[in-house]
């Protein structure tokens, strides 16, 4: 069809042609109704397939060739180091930032929210261990020592985040808590019978 309208001498039967193919192409793709500028890039494929040699009035500025072959320049890749890449960067930048939070009712909420969100960004990237005193570890290495949790086991359970993130826990991670259940009523019956035995 192309090569046929520019066979076509009369220049006003040439635009006619042009736009007849413009609605063909856009027949034969219709999911490109939905793109932005659908209509502009058909005009722009059909001069491509005429080898840009089509000499029609184009409701578009006509593309050049040469701009259509440049090559994009290169993207550069980010060279910033991440501590621990399962928190990320932001993560880290915000905890390096802590250090400009001077009221301790902000600083408190920032060392809690800041270690259920590392906690939920662990068990993200691995769902068979994670361990409180890791992350309250890991969140005073990042926050170069300024935010520090007193009591680690205050942190939000892993069942309950896992559960929020739809995450089934790994078979081992329920094995080491029927483990440390058991150890818990193994230690209460002890001190039960020690003190009976008083």
């Amino acid at each position: 069809m192309i090569q046929h309208a520019m066979e076509i001498e009369d220049r006003e039967e040439r635009n006619r042609a042009a736009r007849a193919i413009i609605e063909v192409m856009g027949q034969l793709n219709p999911h490109l109704r939905d793109v932005d500028d659908y209509r502009h890039k058909l005009w722009t494929h059909l001069f491509v397939m005429s080898d840009f040699k089509l000499d029609v009035d184009s409701p578009f500025e006509i593309p050049e060739m040469e701009s259509l072959q440049e090559k994009p320049q290169k993207v550069e890749y980010p060279k910033s180091k991440i501590r621990f890449g399962h928190f990320g960067q932001y993560t880290q930048k915000i905890l390096e930032k802590s250090k400009s939070l001077e009221d301790e009712g902000e600083r408190e909420y920032m060392t809690n929210a800041m270690a259920n969100f590392m906690k939920k960004q662990y068990l993200l990237h691995n769902n068979s261990a994670v361990e409180n005193n890791v992350i309250a570890d890991q969140l005073m290495e990042l926050s170069q020592g300024d935010l520090k949790i007193e009591n680690p086991d205050d942190l939000v359970s892993t069942n309950l985040l896992l559960k929020e993130l739809g995450l089934k826990q790994s078979a081992r991670n329920q094995k080491n808590q029927k483990n440390n259940k058991n150890n818990r009523r193994s230690n209460s019956r002890k001190k039960k019978s020690n003190h009976r035995s008083k």
